[in-house]
């Protein structure tokens, strides 16, 4: 039987994943919104990053073909205030083809800021209103649905009056009870929002709470016959790790939008990444080229990590130090095996589902104490030393006696010698 035919590269890899798939994975084209500069930067361990680097995070944003991006939360103070309108004016000045969006509690304190940065710069900014749904909320709020209600109709009033779309968040959907959710949509749209934004705040939802949740959401829309002009976002936290999973099957169940933070922060255990959602969805195929240039994807990572101050892990996917790099010695032979027959896609895939080089990056090999022979030559060879069989082995056999993976100066000294 054969495995592989070498002249069609469809037989590579077989897919699992396309297996007794019914339909496309996703009937429309997905839509983001970046939340890096709003809740990502709630989390503790960020810095604040400087007006000009937020500029350049933006536009990196609309480069990566993200739809919309918010720019922060005015009510929090004077700089989050002249932060969010200078962004405004670049987008505007720089023509980004991103929709500027920001957040507000359902209180007119951090509506009006939003409202007069809007009327300066002459541009409408999608307002996302957001209040606490869940029963555990309003027990520890002491808040009961009325009170609710009211703050509801009212901020989302004071967007609508304004002639800004209004976004309803409903803070911890994923935690609060059907009927209270029922209650609340029905106020926010009454009131004129144009989005439901489900938020799972604590990040509880599994793929089936995401199922249930979205199909209840689309049974009032269709109740209240307003599917056609009534959108619906997700807003998934990483508490349990489902943060990136939680926030494909949202989309692929039918959500307008989902949300994700560069490098995942986030309050807590983070945001689902936006850039692992950018990623997976160029892997299933579901990204127009034309609209999404990924060539710059882990640049907007290391732009995301050098401006907050906080570190790319080494394992983290696609843009971590050592995603690439292996120092085991069946792996790296066979990286190494394919390379020598010339074939890059090969030498790129046989051990990564992500090709590297599409991204800038390319496949390294280490040498450590668990690497082999092909490990050593292959070091040698793309750092310009003759793979000598006594080089070779004496450098084996001083990795062999180590703890841990060589670097590159540790090696160059020893070859040197």
């Amino acid at each position: 039987m054969i495995l592989v035919d070498r002249d069609d590269p469809t037989s590579r890899i077989y897919d699992w994943n396309e297996k007794d798939r019914r339909g496309p994975v996703l009937r429309k084209p997905p839509r983001l919104l970046d939340e890096t500069l709003r809740d990502g930067l709630q989390a503790p361990a960020v810095r604040d990053p400087t007006i000009d680097q937020k500029l350049a995070l933006v536009r990196l944003m609309a480069r990566l073909g993200i739809d919309a991006v918010d720019l922060g939360l005015p009510g929090a103070g004077a700089r989050a205030r002249a932060d969010v309108e200078r962004l405004l004016r670049g987008i505007v000045e720089e023509r980004l083809p991103i929709t500027p969006n920001c957040a507000a509690r359902t209180v007119l304190a951090d509506i009006t800021p939003i409202i007069d940065v809007s009327q300066r710069v002459g541009v409408a900014i999608e307002v996302t209103v957001f209040i606490g749904s869940s029963p555990i909320r309003s027990l520890a709020e002491g808040w009961d649905l009325d009170r609710l209600v009211h703050h509801t109709r009212q901020a989302v009033g004071a967007v609508v009056g304004a002639g800004l779309p209004a976004s309803f968040v409903t803070e911890d959907t994923t935690r609060s009870h059907p009927a209270a959710l029922d209650v609340l949509f029905r106020a926010a749209i009454d009131a004129g929002a144009t989005r439901l934004v489900l938020c799972d705040t604590c990040g509880h939802a599994t793929p089936d709470g995401v199922r249930n949740l979205i199909a209840f959401t689309r049974g009032v829309l269709r109740a209240l016959d307003v599917e056609d002009r009534v959108a619906i976002d997700w807003h998934g936290h990483n508490d349990r790790g489902h943060a990136l999973t939680t926030a494909l099957f949202a989309l692929e169940w039918g959500v307008d939008r989902v949300h994700g933070c560069g490098l995942g922060l986030g309050e807590r255990a983070g945001n689902a990444a936006m850039d692992l959602l950018l990623l997976n969805l160029h892997l299933l195929g579901l990204l127009d080229p034309t609209r999404h240039d990924l060539s710059c994807l882990v640049d907007y990572v290391h732009q995301v990590s050098a401006a907050t101050g906080v570190e790319i892990p080494a394992s983290y996917p696609l843009s971590g130090r050592d995603v690439f790099r292996t120092a085991t010695g069946v792996h790296a032979a066979a990286v190494a095996k394919a390379e020598l027959q010339g074939d890059r896609d090969l030498a790129d895939r046989v051990y990564s589902s992500v090709p590297a080089r599409e991204f800038g990056r390319q496949q390294e090999i280490a040498v450590g104490h668990y690497s082999g022979r092909a490990n050593v030559v292959w070091w040698l060879r793309h750092h310009g030393y003759e793979p000598h069989d006594d080089l070779v082995a004496r450098l084996l056999a001083h990795a062999k006696r180590q703890d841990r993976t060589l670097a590159d100066e540790e090696l160059h000294a020893l070859a040197r010698s």
